[in-house]
């Protein structure tokens, strides 16, 4: 289909900065979130195709941000209980981390809570990558945390029972393991689970299927 949006600065977005949409269908309409590089934004759409931008009353789509020049960015969306989840990162003083903002409309959102930070991921700004959220079961969370693209991608696994809460300097209670991929995502069909994540090129998506073992001790 070629290129179907394209940052308007006219609404606030910066010049070449859209990036990471992740779309989630809400009631009848696919709502679509992404970054313009300095905030979060939607848009929304009834055909999963043609996407229509949410404004503000001051005509800008940016939702919300960690502040202009600390990069807010790779929106992901999860229902939790009640509420929305929206797991993004940025790098205030370019130290990286892993944020949260809840909603339950989407539209208004809570201010933002550091979910994850530090470890064996460092503390650069490119050191909370990607976030992605999944709920296993019933009160069991895992984080997925990029940290290296390329053919030497590495991600990093956490596990929480609380999803504001993946560990901050706190490895020993919290990752589980690393995986030489960069920015999955995960998705179930049916009974299964599957995992698309970067080419080591950069230049296209893998998928692969996806078991979840207990971990050796």
């Amino acid at each position: 289909m070629g290129i179907t949006m394209e940052a308007r600065p006219d609404a606030g977005e910066t010049a070449g900065g859209l990036q990471a949409p992740h779309v989630v269908k809400i009631g009848s309409l696919y709502h679509m979130f992404y970054g313009d590089w300095e905030n979060i934004c939607v848009a929304t759409s009834e055909d999963g195709k043609t996407f229509a931008r949410c404004l503000n009353l001051n005509g800008k789509t940016g939702m919300f941000s960690e502040g202009l020049g600390n990069n807010t960015r790779d929106p992901m969306v999860i229902r939790i209980k009640d509420a929305w989840h929206c797991y993004y990162t940025a790098y205030p003083n370019k130290r990286g981390a892993v944020y949260v903002r809840t909603s339950k409309d989407t539209r208004d959102w809570s201010e933002s809570k550091i979910v994850a930070f530090g470890g064996k991921t460092g503390t650069n700004a490119y050191s909370a990558e990607c976030p992605f959220v999944v709920e296993l079961s019933t009160g069991e969370f895992y984080l997925f945390r990029t940290q290296r693209y390329g053919e030497n991608a590495i991600s990093r696994v956490y596990h929480s029972h609380n999803p504001l809460d993946f560990g901050i300097d706190n490895d020993g209670e919290y990752l589980v393991c690393s995986l030489p991929v960069a920015a999955p995502e995960l998705i179930k069909s049916g009974a299964h689970w599957y995992i698309a994540s970067l080419l080591p090129s950069l230049k296209g998506i893998r998928v692969a299927r996806l078991s979840w073992s207990p971990k050796a001790n």
